[in-house]
Protein backbone atom coordinates (compact mmCIF):
# COMPACT_ATOMS: atom_id res chain seq x y z
CA UNK A 1 0.00 0.00 0.00
CA UNK A 2 1.09 3.68 -0.37
CA UNK A 3 2.15 5.16 2.80
CA UNK A 4 1.69 9.29 3.42
CA UNK A 5 5.14 10.86 4.51
CA UNK A 6 6.31 14.14 5.75
CA UNK A 7 9.55 15.60 4.77
CA UNK A 8 12.18 17.28 6.99
CA UNK A 9 12.88 20.35 4.57
CA UNK A 10 13.86 23.62 4.75
CA UNK A 11 11.74 26.26 2.65
CA UNK A 12 11.57 25.27 -1.13
CA UNK A 13 14.48 26.54 -3.15
CA UNK A 14 13.30 30.48 -5.16
CA UNK A 15 12.29 29.81 -8.94
CA UNK A 16 15.37 30.57 -11.07
CA UNK A 17 14.62 33.50 -13.65
CA UNK A 18 13.65 32.10 -17.11
CA UNK A 19 15.83 33.63 -19.84
CA UNK A 20 16.03 32.34 -23.48
CA UNK A 21 19.66 31.24 -24.65
CA UNK A 22 21.92 30.12 -27.24
CA UNK A 23 19.63 27.64 -28.66
CA UNK A 24 22.22 25.71 -31.34
CA UNK A 25 25.01 23.39 -30.56
CA UNK A 26 28.24 24.72 -31.88
CA UNK A 27 31.04 22.20 -32.01
CA UNK A 28 34.08 22.57 -29.35
CA UNK A 29 37.44 22.95 -31.15
CA UNK A 30 38.74 19.71 -28.72
CA UNK A 31 36.30 16.41 -28.48
CA UNK A 32 35.70 15.65 -24.83
CA UNK A 33 33.72 12.40 -23.22
CA UNK A 34 32.96 10.99 -19.95
CA UNK A 35 35.51 10.94 -17.48
CA UNK A 36 36.55 7.74 -16.48
CA UNK A 37 34.56 4.44 -17.30
CA UNK A 38 31.11 2.83 -16.65
CA UNK A 39 31.32 0.81 -13.44
CA UNK A 40 28.99 -1.92 -11.75
CA UNK A 41 25.77 -3.35 -14.39
CA UNK A 42 26.49 -0.65 -16.76
CA UNK A 43 29.15 -2.70 -17.65
CA UNK A 44 27.37 -6.05 -18.62
CA UNK A 45 25.54 -6.47 -21.83
CA UNK A 46 27.88 -4.73 -23.84
CA UNK A 47 29.11 -2.23 -21.86
CA UNK A 48 27.94 1.67 -21.46
CA UNK A 49 30.25 4.49 -23.81
CA UNK A 50 27.64 7.11 -24.19
CA UNK A 51 28.90 9.11 -26.84
CA UNK A 52 32.24 7.88 -27.14
CA UNK A 53 33.96 8.61 -30.55
CA UNK A 54 31.31 10.57 -31.87
CA UNK A 55 31.32 14.54 -32.39
CA UNK A 56 31.37 16.72 -29.19
CA UNK A 57 28.91 20.03 -28.82
CA UNK A 58 28.00 22.24 -26.33
CA UNK A 59 24.66 23.35 -25.16
CA UNK A 60 23.85 26.23 -22.72
CA UNK A 61 19.99 25.47 -23.36
CA UNK A 62 17.96 22.88 -23.32
CA UNK A 63 16.34 23.51 -26.75
CA UNK A 64 20.34 23.14 -27.67
CA UNK A 65 20.49 19.95 -26.20
CA UNK A 66 17.51 18.40 -28.39
CA UNK A 67 19.25 20.13 -31.57
CA UNK A 68 21.98 18.56 -31.24
CA UNK A 69 20.19 15.13 -30.75
CA UNK A 70 18.12 16.42 -33.81
CA UNK A 71 21.00 17.07 -36.16
CA UNK A 72 22.84 13.69 -35.84
CA UNK A 73 22.94 11.99 -38.97
CA UNK A 74 20.98 8.86 -37.78
CA UNK A 75 19.49 8.08 -33.53
CA UNK A 76 22.19 6.16 -33.05
CA UNK A 77 25.38 8.36 -34.07
CA UNK A 78 27.24 9.04 -31.17
CA UNK A 79 27.07 12.27 -29.54
CA UNK A 80 28.70 14.08 -26.49
CA UNK A 81 26.60 16.87 -25.43
CA UNK A 82 29.10 19.43 -23.06
CA UNK A 83 26.46 21.22 -20.99
CA UNK A 84 26.99 24.59 -19.01
CA UNK A 85 24.52 27.21 -17.33
CA UNK A 86 20.95 26.41 -16.57
CA UNK A 87 18.60 24.44 -18.21
CA UNK A 88 14.58 25.71 -17.65
CA UNK A 89 11.51 25.62 -19.01
CA UNK A 90 12.10 28.90 -20.33
CA UNK A 91 15.18 27.98 -22.91
CA UNK A 92 13.92 23.88 -23.60
CA UNK A 93 11.48 23.88 -26.60
CA UNK A 94 10.84 20.85 -28.34
CA UNK A 95 12.72 19.95 -31.59
CA UNK A 96 12.37 18.01 -34.91
CA UNK A 97 14.46 15.49 -36.85
CA UNK A 98 14.60 12.40 -38.04
CA UNK A 99 16.91 11.40 -35.31
CA UNK A 100 15.31 12.61 -32.18
CA UNK A 101 11.93 12.70 -30.57
CA UNK A 102 11.61 15.62 -28.16
CA UNK A 103 9.54 17.76 -26.37
CA UNK A 104 9.10 20.86 -24.62
CA UNK A 105 9.41 21.21 -20.58
CA UNK A 106 11.91 18.15 -20.37
CA UNK A 107 15.01 16.99 -21.50
CA UNK A 108 13.98 14.20 -23.78
CA UNK A 109 16.20 10.66 -24.41
CA UNK A 110 13.60 9.32 -26.85
CA UNK A 111 14.02 6.25 -28.96
CA UNK A 112 17.56 7.04 -29.49
CA UNK A 113 21.52 6.06 -28.42
CA UNK A 114 25.05 6.45 -28.09
CA UNK A 115 24.54 9.74 -25.86
CA UNK A 116 26.73 11.60 -23.28
CA UNK A 117 25.44 14.64 -21.40
CA UNK A 118 28.02 16.02 -19.27
CA UNK A 119 27.80 19.65 -17.44
CA UNK A 120 31.30 21.29 -17.93
CA UNK A 121 32.73 24.61 -17.00
CA UNK A 122 31.02 26.45 -13.85
CA UNK A 123 28.53 23.90 -13.54
CA UNK A 124 25.22 22.57 -15.55
CA UNK A 125 22.00 23.04 -13.38
CA UNK A 126 18.58 21.72 -14.15
CA UNK A 127 16.45 23.63 -12.79
CA UNK A 128 12.81 22.71 -12.32
CA UNK A 129 13.66 20.15 -15.07
CA UNK A 130 13.73 16.69 -15.48
CA UNK A 131 15.84 14.30 -17.53
CA UNK A 132 13.19 11.28 -19.27
CA UNK A 133 14.73 7.79 -21.11
CA UNK A 134 12.25 5.99 -22.76
CA UNK A 135 13.04 3.11 -25.05
CA UNK A 136 16.56 4.33 -25.38
CA UNK A 137 20.41 2.77 -24.76
CA UNK A 138 24.16 3.56 -23.91
CA UNK A 139 23.01 6.51 -22.05
CA UNK A 140 25.95 8.44 -19.70
CA UNK A 141 24.92 11.89 -17.59
CA UNK A 142 27.43 13.10 -15.50
CA UNK A 143 28.72 16.02 -13.59
CA UNK A 144 24.89 18.19 -13.49
CA UNK A 145 22.66 18.88 -11.12
CA UNK A 146 18.74 18.39 -11.22
CA UNK A 147 16.31 20.37 -8.74
CA UNK A 148 12.98 20.20 -7.89
CA UNK A 149 11.08 18.92 -10.32
CA UNK A 150 7.95 18.49 -10.09
CA UNK A 151 4.43 16.50 -10.90
CA UNK A 152 1.92 19.46 -9.59
CA UNK A 153 1.67 22.66 -9.01
CA UNK A 154 3.88 25.43 -11.39
CA UNK A 155 5.72 24.11 -13.78
CA UNK A 156 5.61 20.82 -13.59
CA UNK A 157 8.50 18.63 -15.34
CA UNK A 158 8.84 14.09 -16.52
CA UNK A 159 5.94 13.13 -14.28
CA UNK A 160 7.84 14.87 -10.80
CA UNK A 161 11.08 12.83 -11.53
CA UNK A 162 14.33 14.03 -11.92
CA UNK A 163 15.74 11.66 -14.26
CA UNK A 164 12.90 9.06 -15.06
CA UNK A 165 13.92 5.70 -17.50
CA UNK A 166 10.67 3.82 -18.98
CA UNK A 167 10.06 1.04 -21.56
CA UNK A 168 13.14 -1.11 -23.00
CA UNK A 169 15.84 1.13 -21.31
CA UNK A 170 19.71 -0.44 -21.45
CA UNK A 171 22.88 0.68 -20.26
CA UNK A 172 23.06 3.80 -18.62
CA UNK A 173 25.35 5.36 -16.42
CA UNK A 174 24.60 7.94 -13.82
CA UNK A 175 27.62 9.39 -12.48
CA UNK A 176 28.51 12.60 -10.53
CA UNK A 177 24.93 14.08 -10.79
CA UNK A 178 23.01 15.92 -7.48
CA UNK A 179 19.90 15.31 -7.72
CA UNK A 180 17.01 17.21 -4.61
CA UNK A 181 13.74 18.19 -4.54
CA UNK A 182 11.92 20.84 -1.57
CA UNK A 183 9.92 18.45 -0.38
CA UNK A 184 7.46 14.74 -0.83
CA UNK A 185 4.51 14.06 -2.59
CA UNK A 186 2.39 16.75 -0.96
CA UNK A 187 4.94 19.16 -2.03
CA UNK A 188 4.56 18.20 -5.82
CA UNK A 189 7.54 16.26 -6.11
CA UNK A 190 7.75 12.33 -6.73
CA UNK A 191 10.95 10.02 -7.43
CA UNK A 192 14.85 11.55 -7.87
CA UNK A 193 15.61 8.53 -9.87
CA UNK A 194 13.30 6.19 -11.06
CA UNK A 195 13.22 2.60 -13.73
CA UNK A 196 10.14 1.06 -14.92
CA UNK A 197 8.55 -0.99 -17.38
CA UNK A 198 11.67 -3.31 -18.59
CA UNK A 199 14.19 -0.90 -18.06
CA UNK A 200 17.69 -2.94 -17.11
CA UNK A 201 21.82 -2.48 -16.36
CA UNK A 202 21.96 0.46 -14.70
CA UNK A 203 24.85 2.14 -12.61
CA UNK A 204 24.05 5.27 -10.29
CA UNK A 205 27.51 6.16 -8.60
CA UNK A 206 29.19 8.95 -6.85
CA UNK A 207 25.70 10.89 -6.67
CA UNK A 208 24.05 12.94 -4.47
CA UNK A 209 20.03 12.08 -3.76
CA UNK A 210 18.27 14.48 -1.04
CA UNK A 211 15.40 16.12 0.37
CA UNK A 212 12.99 14.34 -0.78
CA UNK A 213 10.16 11.82 0.02
CA UNK A 214 11.38 9.50 -2.59
CA UNK A 215 14.93 8.30 -3.32
CA UNK A 216 13.66 6.14 -6.04
CA UNK A 217 12.11 2.88 -7.43
CA UNK A 218 12.70 0.04 -9.52
CA UNK A 219 9.17 -0.94 -11.04
CA UNK A 220 6.22 0.88 -10.82
CA UNK A 221 4.12 -2.01 -9.26
CA UNK A 222 4.27 -5.57 -8.13
CA UNK A 223 3.22 -6.59 -11.77
CA UNK A 224 6.21 -4.57 -13.56
CA UNK A 225 8.91 -6.80 -12.92
CA UNK A 226 10.77 -6.56 -16.07
CA UNK A 227 13.74 -4.34 -14.45
CA UNK A 228 16.58 -4.78 -12.58
CA UNK A 229 20.78 -5.26 -12.96
CA UNK A 230 20.96 -2.04 -11.35
CA UNK A 231 24.54 -0.75 -9.34
CA UNK A 232 24.13 1.86 -6.31
CA UNK A 233 27.53 2.61 -5.23
CA UNK A 234 29.33 5.16 -3.45
CA UNK A 235 26.18 7.55 -3.52
CA UNK A 236 24.70 10.13 -0.67
CA UNK A 237 20.89 9.28 0.43
CA UNK A 238 20.54 12.63 2.64
CA UNK A 239 17.10 13.86 4.09
CA UNK A 240 14.57 10.92 2.54
CA UNK A 241 11.46 9.83 3.47
CA UNK A 242 12.10 6.28 1.68
CA UNK A 243 12.52 4.33 -1.50
CA UNK A 244 16.69 4.45 -1.24
CA UNK A 245 15.64 2.28 -3.51
CA UNK A 246 12.38 0.53 -3.63
CA UNK A 247 12.67 -2.46 -5.42
CA UNK A 248 10.24 -4.63 -6.78
CA UNK A 249 11.53 -7.66 -8.79
CA UNK A 250 14.95 -7.93 -10.65
CA UNK A 251 18.67 -7.95 -8.92
CA UNK A 252 20.43 -4.78 -7.41
CA UNK A 253 24.06 -4.43 -5.79
CA UNK A 254 24.01 -1.91 -3.06
CA UNK A 255 27.65 -0.93 -1.42
CA UNK A 256 29.14 1.84 0.33
CA UNK A 257 26.17 4.23 0.12
CA UNK A 258 26.41 6.43 3.08
CA UNK A 259 22.70 6.88 4.03
CA UNK A 260 21.29 9.81 6.64
CA UNK A 261 18.13 10.97 7.75
CA UNK A 262 16.17 8.19 6.36
CA UNK A 263 12.62 9.11 7.80
CA UNK A 264 10.22 6.44 7.08
CA UNK A 265 12.35 3.22 5.51
CA UNK A 266 15.32 2.72 3.45
CA UNK A 267 16.15 0.00 0.85
CA UNK A 268 12.71 -1.85 0.26
CA UNK A 269 13.03 -5.30 -1.20
CA UNK A 270 10.11 -6.71 -2.65
CA UNK A 271 7.89 -8.59 -4.80
CA UNK A 272 10.93 -11.09 -4.63
CA UNK A 273 13.65 -8.98 -5.46
CA UNK A 274 17.27 -9.49 -4.45
CA UNK A 275 19.53 -7.02 -2.94
CA UNK A 276 23.58 -7.62 -2.38
CA UNK A 277 23.79 -5.17 0.40
CA UNK A 278 27.20 -4.88 1.61
CA UNK A 279 29.76 -2.07 3.48
CA UNK A 280 26.92 0.61 3.36
CA UNK A 281 26.41 3.04 6.53
CA UNK A 282 23.18 4.17 7.74
CA UNK A 283 22.78 6.79 10.49
CA UNK A 284 20.05 8.37 12.34
CA UNK A 285 17.52 6.22 9.98
CA UNK A 286 14.68 4.20 10.56
CA UNK A 287 13.99 0.32 8.91
CA UNK A 288 17.42 0.95 6.70
CA UNK A 289 16.39 -2.53 5.21
CA UNK A 290 13.35 -5.12 4.74
CA UNK A 291 10.22 -5.36 2.84
CA UNK A 292 7.79 -2.28 3.50
CA UNK A 293 3.94 -1.28 2.93
CA UNK A 294 3.52 -4.71 1.35
CA UNK A 295 3.21 -8.94 2.33
CA UNK A 296 4.42 -9.48 -1.25
CA UNK A 297 8.59 -10.57 0.31
CA UNK A 298 11.70 -10.03 -0.87
CA UNK A 299 15.36 -10.74 -0.21
CA UNK A 300 18.71 -9.49 0.37
CA UNK A 301 22.33 -10.39 1.52
CA UNK A 302 24.25 -8.87 3.63
CA UNK A 303 27.63 -7.56 4.81
CA UNK A 304 29.65 -5.71 6.38
CA UNK A 305 27.20 -3.03 7.09
CA UNK A 306 26.99 -0.28 9.70
CA UNK A 307 24.58 0.63 11.60
CA UNK A 308 24.90 3.69 13.54
CA UNK A 309 21.61 4.97 15.49
CA UNK A 310 19.31 3.33 13.21
CA UNK A 311 15.97 2.08 15.06
CA UNK A 312 13.80 -0.05 13.95
CA UNK A 313 9.74 -1.05 14.13
CA UNK A 314 8.33 -4.09 14.75
CA UNK A 315 7.43 -6.91 12.04
CA UNK A 316 3.38 -7.63 11.03
CA UNK A 317 1.42 -7.09 8.46
CA UNK A 318 2.85 -5.75 5.23
CA UNK A 319 6.06 -4.61 7.77
CA UNK A 320 9.20 -6.99 7.51
CA UNK A 321 11.91 -5.00 8.68
CA UNK A 322 15.54 -6.75 8.03
CA UNK A 323 16.83 -5.52 11.52
CA UNK A 324 18.11 -5.18 14.19
CA UNK A 325 19.98 -7.82 13.36
CA UNK A 326 20.52 -8.01 9.86
CA UNK A 327 20.64 -11.77 8.41
CA UNK A 328 21.12 -12.49 5.10
CA UNK A 329 17.93 -14.65 3.49
CA UNK A 330 19.20 -15.29 -0.24
CA UNK A 331 22.79 -15.08 -2.07
CA UNK A 332 23.71 -12.48 -5.01
CA UNK A 333 26.12 -13.61 -7.23
CA UNK A 334 28.02 -10.21 -8.92
CA UNK A 335 29.55 -10.83 -12.03
CA UNK A 336 31.85 -7.75 -12.56
CA UNK A 337 34.91 -6.22 -10.79
CA UNK A 338 34.65 -3.81 -7.86
CA UNK A 339 36.52 -2.85 -5.30
CA UNK A 340 35.05 -2.51 -1.57
CA UNK A 341 35.93 0.53 0.67
CA UNK A 342 35.30 -0.33 4.54
CA UNK A 343 32.17 0.78 5.69
CA UNK A 344 34.21 2.83 8.53
CA UNK A 345 35.34 4.51 6.09
CA UNK A 346 32.64 5.21 3.63
CA UNK A 347 31.06 8.40 5.02
CA UNK A 348 34.37 10.39 4.69
CA UNK A 349 34.90 9.09 1.36
CA UNK A 350 31.58 9.75 0.57
CA UNK A 351 31.60 13.33 1.53
CA UNK A 352 35.10 13.83 -0.83
CA UNK A 353 33.63 12.76 -3.67
CA UNK A 354 30.09 12.65 -4.42
CA UNK A 355 28.09 15.36 -6.11
CA UNK A 356 28.55 17.50 -9.16
CA UNK A 357 31.16 20.11 -9.63
CA UNK A 358 33.56 18.12 -6.71
CA UNK A 359 36.18 16.95 -9.35
CA UNK A 360 34.82 13.89 -10.60
CA UNK A 361 37.00 12.15 -8.06
CA UNK A 362 36.40 8.27 -7.16
CA UNK A 363 37.79 5.57 -4.62
CA UNK A 364 39.85 2.45 -5.74
CA UNK A 365 38.57 0.58 -2.46
CA UNK A 366 41.59 2.55 -0.33
CA UNK A 367 39.63 4.80 1.02
CA UNK A 368 41.13 7.80 -0.54
CA UNK A 369 39.83 9.61 -3.12
CA UNK A 370 41.31 9.31 -6.45
CA UNK A 371 41.41 11.38 -9.88
CA UNK A 372 39.89 8.85 -12.92
CA UNK A 373 42.29 8.54 -15.51
CA UNK A 374 41.36 9.85 -18.96
CA UNK A 375 38.40 7.78 -20.62
CA UNK A 376 40.91 7.12 -24.01
CA UNK A 377 44.04 7.05 -23.09
CA UNK A 378 47.23 9.02 -24.71
CA UNK A 379 48.81 7.64 -28.01
CA UNK A 380 51.58 5.07 -27.57
CA UNK A 381 54.92 6.14 -29.20
CA UNK A 382 57.07 2.85 -30.57
CA UNK A 383 60.54 2.22 -29.04
CA UNK A 384 63.30 3.85 -30.99
CA UNK A 385 65.40 1.31 -32.88
CA UNK A 386 68.77 2.96 -31.91
CA UNK A 387 69.52 2.91 -28.02
CA UNK A 388 68.70 6.24 -25.88
CA UNK A 389 71.96 7.78 -24.78
CA UNK A 390 73.46 7.43 -22.06
CA UNK A 391 73.31 10.88 -20.51
CA UNK A 392 69.76 11.36 -19.82
CA UNK A 393 67.27 14.44 -21.27
CA UNK A 394 66.57 17.01 -19.10
CA UNK A 395 62.87 16.69 -17.85
CA UNK A 396 61.79 19.93 -19.09
CA UNK A 397 63.04 20.62 -22.92
CA UNK A 398 63.90 24.00 -23.37
CA UNK A 399 61.17 26.19 -25.36
CA UNK A 400 61.36 27.49 -28.10
CA UNK A 401 59.69 31.16 -29.01
CA UNK A 402 58.63 33.77 -26.81
CA UNK A 403 56.51 32.92 -23.69
CA UNK A 404 53.52 34.36 -24.02
CA UNK A 405 52.57 34.67 -20.26
CA UNK A 406 54.72 37.47 -19.98
CA UNK A 407 53.00 40.35 -19.94
CA UNK A 408 49.37 38.49 -19.59
CA UNK A 409 47.24 38.91 -16.89
CA UNK A 410 46.68 36.09 -14.10
CA UNK A 411 44.23 35.11 -11.66
CA UNK A 412 42.81 31.79 -10.03
CA UNK A 413 40.38 29.95 -7.53
CA UNK A 414 41.95 30.89 -4.58
CA UNK A 415 45.21 31.73 -2.95
CA UNK A 416 47.18 30.72 0.17
CA UNK A 417 48.30 33.64 2.21
CA UNK A 418 51.55 35.23 0.57
CA UNK A 419 51.30 34.03 -2.55
CA UNK A 420 49.94 35.82 -5.90
CA UNK A 421 48.06 35.00 -8.87
CA UNK A 422 50.87 37.22 -11.06
CA UNK A 423 54.02 35.14 -9.62
CA UNK A 424 53.45 32.29 -12.05
CA UNK A 425 53.84 34.79 -14.88
CA UNK A 426 56.67 36.93 -13.39
CA UNK A 427 59.60 34.94 -14.62
CA UNK A 428 60.85 34.31 -11.00
CA UNK A 429 60.57 30.64 -10.57
CA UNK A 430 61.28 31.51 -7.18
CA UNK A 431 58.10 33.51 -6.07
CA UNK A 432 55.11 31.34 -6.42
CA UNK A 433 51.01 30.91 -6.59
CA UNK A 434 49.53 27.74 -4.09
CA UNK A 435 45.97 26.98 -4.09
CA UNK A 436 44.36 27.57 -0.26
CA UNK A 437 43.92 24.31 -0.38
CA UNK A 438 45.32 20.83 -1.93
CA UNK A 439 43.53 21.56 -5.13
CA UNK A 440 42.73 24.64 -7.08
CA UNK A 441 43.32 26.59 -10.54
CA UNK A 442 45.55 28.69 -12.12
CA UNK A 443 44.87 30.80 -15.02
CA UNK A 444 46.97 33.08 -17.87
CA UNK A 445 44.76 35.34 -19.60
CA UNK A 446 44.75 37.66 -22.83
CA UNK A 447 42.69 40.69 -23.71
CA UNK A 448 42.33 38.93 -27.33
CA UNK A 449 42.49 35.61 -28.82
CA UNK A 450 45.98 34.62 -28.36
CA UNK A 451 47.59 30.77 -29.80
CA UNK A 452 48.90 28.60 -27.69
CA UNK A 453 50.08 25.25 -28.41
CA UNK A 454 52.76 24.25 -25.62
CA UNK A 455 52.92 25.20 -21.80
CA UNK A 456 55.19 24.50 -18.96
CA UNK A 457 54.54 24.52 -15.84
CA UNK A 458 57.45 24.94 -13.33
CA UNK A 459 57.55 24.38 -9.49
CA UNK A 460 60.07 26.29 -7.28
CA UNK A 461 63.01 24.71 -5.98
CA UNK A 462 62.84 22.40 -3.19
CA UNK A 463 58.95 21.76 -3.98
CA UNK A 464 59.05 19.74 -6.61
CA UNK A 465 56.91 16.47 -7.10
CA UNK A 466 53.44 18.38 -5.12
CA UNK A 467 51.53 18.31 -8.04
CA UNK A 468 49.55 15.52 -8.80
CA UNK A 469 46.48 14.80 -11.13
CA UNK A 470 45.80 17.89 -13.44
CA UNK A 471 43.81 18.97 -16.02
CA UNK A 472 44.64 22.05 -18.85
CA UNK A 473 41.47 23.83 -19.76
CA UNK A 474 40.17 26.31 -22.50
CA UNK A 475 38.51 28.45 -20.15
CA UNK A 476 36.59 29.94 -23.26
CA UNK A 477 34.98 26.67 -24.08
CA UNK A 478 35.74 24.10 -21.11
CA UNK A 479 37.38 21.97 -23.30
CA UNK A 480 40.08 19.79 -21.60
CA UNK A 481 43.15 20.37 -23.64
CA UNK A 482 45.28 17.66 -22.08
CA UNK A 483 45.49 16.07 -18.63
CA UNK A 484 48.04 13.92 -16.54
CA UNK A 485 50.22 14.04 -13.40
CA UNK A 486 53.23 16.26 -12.23
CA UNK A 487 54.53 19.33 -13.59
CA UNK A 488 56.54 19.95 -16.65
CA UNK A 489 55.96 20.24 -19.85
CA UNK A 490 52.32 20.01 -21.44
CA UNK A 491 51.78 19.81 -25.30
CA UNK A 492 48.84 19.74 -27.10
CA UNK A 493 47.22 20.66 -30.26
CA UNK A 494 47.31 24.61 -31.51
CA UNK A 495 44.14 26.55 -30.13
CA UNK A 496 43.32 30.16 -30.02
CA UNK A 497 41.95 30.91 -27.01
CA UNK A 498 41.87 34.29 -24.42
CA UNK A 499 42.20 32.37 -21.24
CA UNK A 500 43.70 28.44 -20.49
CA UNK A 501 43.78 27.73 -17.00
CA UNK A 502 45.78 24.84 -14.86
CA UNK A 503 43.09 23.08 -12.68
CA UNK A 504 45.05 21.03 -9.69
CA UNK A 505 42.78 17.74 -8.83
CA UNK A 506 45.38 16.64 -6.36
CA UNK A 507 48.38 16.98 -4.81
CA UNK A 508 50.67 15.88 -2.04
CA UNK A 509 50.57 18.29 0.75
CA UNK A 510 50.59 22.38 -0.54
CA UNK A 511 50.81 21.89 -4.60
CA UNK A 512 53.56 25.44 -5.78
CA UNK A 513 53.25 26.82 -9.23
CA UNK A 514 56.57 29.32 -9.81
CA UNK A 515 55.56 29.91 -13.26
CA UNK A 516 52.81 28.89 -15.88
CA UNK A 517 54.52 29.46 -19.04
CA UNK A 518 52.53 29.38 -22.54
CA UNK A 519 54.30 28.99 -26.13
CA UNK A 520 52.89 29.08 -29.60
CA UNK A 521 55.05 26.30 -30.51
Amino acid sequence: MRRAFSVRLPAALATAAVGIAVVVAMPTPQASAAVGSATGYATQNGGTTGGAGGQTVRATTGTAIHAALCGRASSSTPITIEVTGTINHGNTTKVSGSSCNTAAGVIELKQISNVTIIGVGSGAVFDQLGIHIRDSSNIIIQNVTIRNVKKSGSPTSNGGDAIGMESTVRNVWVDHVTLEASGGESEGYDGLFDMKDNTQYVTLSYSILRNSGRGGLVGSSESDLSNGFITYHHNLYENIDSRTPLLRGGTAHIYNNHYVSLHESGINSRAGAKAKVENNYFRDSKDVLGTFYTNERGFWQVSGNILDNVTWSGTGSENYPAGPNLTSTTTVSIPYPYSLDGASCVPDIVRQTVGANTGLRVSNGSCSPQTPPPTTPPPTTPPPTTPPPTTPPPTTPPPSGTNLSLGASADGSSKASGTSYGNVRDGNISSYWSPAGSTGSISIKWGSATRVSRVIIREPSGTQGSIGSWQLVNHDTGAVLASGSGAGSINFSATSLSKITFKINSSSGTPRVGEFETYAS
